[in-house]
């Protein structure tokens, strides 16, 4: 059985959503994390190396980092069609998709909330919010979605960010209708449920 190693209202929130919308059976362990805000602290039963969230565990694997677990997951559970399998010419978009979120959407807007958005080096290697936008909503005009008429896992890291802290993503109409779809999904709303642990 997978087990999903997971904190209240953190990335590994998403997780949760992506498991509803898989009909996966896991078993989710709350665990500790260090906040921001200095609350909080390491759990030592979490089998993340950095003892951060989100960890799923599948038999003697550990796998970690968002991007990685949602492609572990769709792969895993392809009936739900939620993310293109090798074969598939969408693949390549999907993996741009994943790898784009993980190697440049989160470092961009993590250097503008830190005030180093503008910082020559970091342009250079990640772009700017500008380009990222722009990269964004070009790829929603041909199609409700990132991967265009169907929802995938790309969606779920995408718009939970955009449901962390809206300002992360573009402005507009364009964007709003686009997390408005996402957010509206029935297996977003059950993942509400299990976000944290039901008091005894």
């Amino acid at each position: 059985m997978l087990k999903l190693h997971h904190a209240p209202q953190s990335r590994s929130t998403r997780i949760l959503w992506l498991l509803e919308e898989l009909g996966a059976d896991c078993e989710i362990s709350y665990t500790s994390i260090a906040r921001m805000d200095g609350s909080g602290g390491e759990d030592e039963n979490n089998p993340h190396p950095d003892k951060k969230v989100p960890a799923l565990v599948d038999r003697d694997q550990v796998i970690t980092e968002s991007a990685a677990i949602v492609l572990y997951l769709t792969d895993l559970y392809p009936e739900a069609g939620l993310g293109p399998l090798p074969g598939d010419p969408r693949r390549g978009e999907y993996l741009t998709w994943l790898f784009y979120y993980s190697g440049v959407v989160e470092p961009v807007v993590s250097f503008e909330f830190a005030g180093l958005g503008d910082h020559p080096a970091l342009i250079r290697t990640f772009r700017g919010r500008a380009e990222l936008d722009r990269r964004l909503l070009d790829a929603l005009k041909t199609g409700p979605y990132l991967l265009g008429q169907k929802f995938s896992g790309v969606d779920i890291l995408v718009a939970s960010m955009g449901a962390w802290a809206r300002q992360m993503l573009p402005t507009g109409k364009v964007m709003d209708e686009y997390l408005a779809r996402c957010n509206a999904r029935p297996a977003l709303k059950a993942s509400y449920a299990k976000d944290a642990p039901r008091a005894a």
